[in-house]
C-alpha cells in the first residue's frame, strides 16, 4: 500500500495490484454416444467450446461415436461436459465418457476435424 506525503492512503497505479492465481488448465478427454452424427452435433461443440473460450477439436468416430478433447479452466469443461450431453436438438445422447488429465498446451484454438483423429 503507498501513502502520500500528506498521510493518507494514495492509489496504487494498476499495474501493482496483485493478481489472483489462475486455476491450472485440464484436459478433458470425452466421447459421445447415442444418435451424435448427421445432427450437427461437432458444429454445436465448436461452437460451444469456442464461446468458453477453449483449446481442442472434437471428431467423428468411426463407431458412429463423436470424440471431444478440450483443454481450459475447469468450471469451463464442466460447463462444456454438460453441453456434450445435452448436445444439439437432433441429437440423442445415451453417454459420455469422460477422462480428465492436466493440460499439455498443445491444443490450439478449436476445432472440427474431420474422421477419426489418432490424438494428441
Amino acid at each position: 500500500m503507498r501513502w502520500s506525503s500528506a498521510g493518507r492512503r494514495a492509489a496504487q497505479p494498476p499495474d501493482s495490484r496483485p493478481l489472483l492465481p489462475e486455476a491450472p488448465s485440464k484436459r478433458l478427454d470425452a466421447t459421445v454416444r447415442g444418435r451424435v452424427q448427421g445432427v450437427g452435433f461437432r458444429y454445436f461443440v465448436l461452437r460451444e467450446a469456442m464461446d468458453l473460450g477453449l483449446d481442442g477439436w472434437v471428431a467423428n468416430t468411426r463407431d458412429s461415436s463423436v470424440r471431444c478433447v478440450a483443454e481450459g479452466p475447469r468450471d469451463r469443461l464442466d460447463v462444456l461436459l454438460e453441453l456434450l450431453r445435452a448436445g444439439p436438438p437432433a441429437a440423442i445422447v445415451d453417454h459420455v465418457s469422460e477422462l480428465w488429465m492436466p493440460a499439455t498446451g498443445t491444443l490450439g484454438p478449436f476445432e472440427v476435424r474431420s474422421g477419426e483423429h489418432p490424438g494428441d
